[in-house]
């Protein structure tokens, strides 16, 4: 099962069901934008086999340089994702679900770009350190209990570690 309010932070124990989710919500986006996307990636914590996470699938679109993320939107739009605001460069970023129910974000990246490198370097690392990954759940339980009702604050304090990960990696 997914879903959270928006703003709010509840991290759960992993669920095997979420791979299923996530092919599901693939095999949706994939016929609402055809071959316009060259790849998709689970990506956020529900991609990391064993990770306490939000119960909100993270899926990254990956396009082509001719396929501007834009384009993409309004058929996204009409298979229930709206477009948010967003602050990090080289994305689009699309919730879907009521804001009360969110199940899903959707990334739309340019293959190469920093954003997609970063996204897929992270969740790789989670996946191939179990020590690290532990360290990661363990602060996101900790931010979780600090801050339920402010999504912000929780992500920004993730924000070294994360950091850290990927410069390491670099």
């Amino acid at each position: 099962m997914v879903g959270l309010a928006r703003g709010t932070v509840e991290v759960v124990p992993y669920r095997e069901s979420w791979s299923d989710a996530y092919d599901a919500e693939v095999a949706r986006l994939r016929s609402a934008v055809g071959d316009r996307v060259r790849q998709f990636e689970h990506i956020g914590s529900t991609a990391v086999e064993g990770m306490p996470a939000k119960p909100i699938l993270d899926v990254l679109a990956v396009v082509d340089e001719s396929t501007t993320a834009s384009d993409l939107v309004p058929a996204l739009e009409t298979h229930g994702y709206e477009r948010r605001p967003d602050e990090v460069d080289g994305r689009v970023f699309l919730a879907k679900g009521p804001p009360e129910n969110r199940t899903c974000y959707l990334s739309i990246a340019e293959v190469g770009s920093a954003f997609h490198h970063e996204k897929i370097a992270f969740r790789d690392a989670l996946r191939s350190d179990p020590e690290l990954a532990e360290r990661y759940a363990s602060l996101k339980r900790r931010l979780a209990a600090r801050y339920p009702e402010n999504r912000q604050r929780y992500t920004a304090e993730k924000g070294a570690f994360v950091r850290a990960v990927l410069d390491r990696r670099d």
